[in-house]
């Protein structure tokens, strides 16, 4: 194998360089043929999980950003019906107080309307009072004046002429 022996420089070819590139060729072949494809499975099923993981972690994103919304909603919705209790509280309480204020004006006026009826009642007892009196001294005096008791009759017109000059005098005619 002389014609294949020669020289190139550095590299000098001979019979060792065939069997070493047969041998790379026979390990490139073992290694095509079991080595790589268990290689390219895995990296595909590496590639797959990756993939799988990618797909599931965007789904609980989608879903944690759901969740999140619906979240929104209620704290809105809750903050919605705590706004509207207050303000029906809000209302139920000027209610009452317009109720109560009512009440006590109104209670006020029945005490005014009361003590306007009794301060009346006394006035009127007292007025009585006083021409009764007044009835007993017109009496007595004209006893005195004419010396004499005045028969029943004539005692009542006396009386009602008296009471009439006393509340002339008094304003009331």
């Amino acid at each position: 194998m002389q014609f294949l022996a020669g020289e190139a420089g550095v590299v000098t070819i001979d019979g060792t360089v065939i069997v070493e590139l047969i041998a790379f060729l026979l390990m490139l072949a073992v290694l095509a043929r079991y080595v790589y494809p268990e290689i390219v499975k895995i990296a595909e099923a590496r590639q797959r999980a990756i993939a799988e993981q990618l797909k599931q972690a965007e789904e609980a994103r989608t879903t944690a950003e759901q969740r999140l919304k619906e979240a929104e909603e209620k704290l809105n919705d809750a903050r919605r019906s705590a706004q509207s209790v207050l303000d029906g509280a809000a209302r139920s309480a000027e209610q009452l107080r317009q109720e109560l204020k009512q009440k006590a004006d109104e209670e006020a006026r029945r005490t005014t309307e009361n003590a306007r009826k009794q301060i009346e009642a006394e006035r009127d007892q007292a007025i009585r009072s006083v021409r009764a009196e007044v009835a007993d001294l017109v009496v007595t005096a004209t006893e005195k004046v004419i010396g004499e008791t005045l028969d029943d009759t004539r005692h009542r017109t006396l009386i009602e002429k008296a009471i009439e000059e006393v509340a002339s005098a008094d304003g009331r005619g």
